[in-house]
C-alpha cells in the first residue's frame, strides 16, 4: 500500500458525495491514517456519523477564514498525532449571488469572500503548517482545482477566479516550501455531482458535455480522483510540485 505509515490530514469534510470523502476513502485503503477538519458550522454529529467509517480517525473544527482557528487547530493535531505526511485541502465557498449571476455583477465583498476562503486559506494553512512545523520532511499538500479557471464554465464565475488564485498561488509556494522539501500540487478534477456543485447553475448540462466530449466519454468519480491524491501523497510523486493535475477523463484536452 503506497501510503502505509502516513498521517494525511483532509481540511474541509462535509459529507459522502464529496471529493475529499473520495480522497480519505484512497488513503485509508492505501493504508494512512486519516485525520479530518470540518467548519464550526457542521453538525458534529453528521460528521462523526460520517468518519466512523474509517477507523481511528477524528475530526477538528477548523475555520478556514482564520489565522488564529488554522493555528490552534493544527497545533491540537499534532498534539495529539504528531506530524502529517499529507495535507488535502478541500476548502471553497463563493456566496450564491455571486454564482448565479454574471461575472460583471460580482459584489466587492463576493470577491473578497471567495478568494479568501477559497485561495488565501491554503497560503495560510502552508504557512502556519511550516511555521509550527507540523508537516513531515518530504510531506505533501494538494488542493483541489477545476477547469473553470482556465476557460469560461458557464455558471462557475467567480469560483473560476477563486480557483486560478489557488493554482497561482501553488506554483509560488512551491517554490517557498520545497527548501524543506515539502510538496504542493492540485487536482484539477472533472465536473463530480457534489453538494456544492448545485450551486452552480444548469451543472446538469456540464455533466452532459463531458460525457460527449472527454476522450473517455464519462465523468470522473470521486474514487478516482482519491486515488490521484493519494498518488500525490505517496513517494512516488517525490519529484512532481507546483503542478496542477487534470483528472477529468481528458476532458480539458478536446478544444471542440
Amino acid at each position: 500500500m503506497i501510503l502505509s505509515g502516513k498521517t494525511i490530514l483532509i481540511m474541509g469534510i462535509r459529507n459522502k458525495w464529496s471529493i475529499a470523502w473520495g480522497a480519505a476513502m484512497s488513503a485509508y485503503e492505501n493504508g494512512a491514517k486519516v485525520i479530518f477538519t470540518h467548519h464550526p458550522s457542521e453538525k458534529e454529529e453528521k460528521i462523526q456519523e460520517l468518519i466512523e467509517q474509517i477507523p481511528g480517525s477524528k475530526s477538528y473544527a477548523c475555520d478556514a477564514a482564520s489565522d488564529e482557528d488554522i493555528k490552534k487547530c493544527l497545533e491540537t493535531i499534532k498534539k495529539e498525532h504528531g506530524k502529517v505526511d499529507g495535507i488535502l485541502h478541500s476548502i471553497a465557498h463563493a456566496n450564491t449571488e455571486d454564482l448565479r449571476n454574471d461575472f460583471i455583477f460580482t459584489s466587492r465583498e463576493g470577491f473578497s469572500h471567495a478568494n479568501d476562503i477559497s485561495a488565501y486559506s491554503l497560503v495560510a494553512i502552508t504557512r502556519i503548517a511550516k511555521e509550527i512545523e507540523f508537516l513531515t520532511q518530504g510531506a505533501s499538500i494538494v488542493a483541489l482545482t477545476y477547469f473553470g479557471s482556465e476557460k469560461v464554465v458557464e455558471g462557475y464565475n467567480l469560483m473560476g477566479i477563486a480557483k486560478a488564485a489557488l493554482e497561482t498561488s501553488i506554483k509560488y509556494l512551491a517554490k517557498d516550501i520545497g527548501k524543506d522539501k515539502i510538496r504542493i500540487n492540485a487536482i484539477s478534477a472533472g465536473p463530480i455531482k457534489t453538494l456544492s456543485a448545485k450551486g452552480i447553475k444548469d451543472f446538469g448540462t456540464i455533466l452532459e458535455l463531458v460525457e460527449q466530449k472527454a476522450p473517455l466519454h464519462q465523468n470522473v468519480t470521486t474514487k478516482q480522483v482519491g486515488d490521484v491524491a493519494s498518488f500525490l501523497f505517496s513517494n512516488l510523486s517525490s519529484a512532481i510540485t507546483g503542478e496542477v493535475i487534470h483528472a477529468d477523463n481528458g476532458f480539458s484536452t478536446v478544444g471542440v
